[in-house]
């Protein structure tokens, strides 16, 4: 009886032990965003899409004053909406506000388009594009939960 005990407390610990860890970097990496300046950030985003986009001078600093107008929109969004949180005015948005929000955050999804579009050369744009596309396909996923061995790939 003690031999069972002993087993059963041994493949205890080791279902413990098997778990995953608990995925931390992400949330410090978002909040040593948040405590960045927006001039901050956009020069993070630009440094990045300089690498990744072999960007010359000239486009660099375009990008830089699109990825600065975004990233200050961003910040004071994120401050009126902390305040309302802080004071309890927090609500959640109607039906038309979200409609609203949707179709805003859609515009503005078309006027980058637009922007970058005249910024960089072909073969920029096209590998811009779809990192974008890989993004947006990242975003869903978070949003509806990943859908690990439910769907299996014929």
């Amino acid at each position: 009886m003690k031999k069972i005990i002993l087993i059963a407390i041994a493949f205890l610990g080791l279902q413990a032990m098997a778990q995953e860890p608990k995925k931390e970097g992400r949330k410090h990496h978002s909040k040593m965003i948040k405590d960045l300046s927006a001039e901050q950030i956009a020069t993070l985003k630009t440094k990045k899409m300089v690498l990744f986009l072999d960007l010359n001078e000239t486009q660099q600093g375009k990008i830089q004053a699109i990825n600065l107008e975004n990233a200050t929109k961003r910040k004071a969004m994120m401050a009126e909406h902390k305040a309302k949180k802080e004071n309890g005015t927090a609500e959640k948005p109607t039906k038309e506000e979200r409609y609203a929000m949707a179709i805003s955050k859609l515009d503005h999804k078309i006027a980058m388009k637009a922007k970058m579009k005249d910024i960089l050369n072909k073969e920029q744009y096209t590998k811009w594009e779809r990192a974008q596309m890989q993004i947006a396909k990242n975003e869903n996923r978070k949003r509806h939960g990943s859908n690990k061995g439910s769907k299996q790939k014929s």
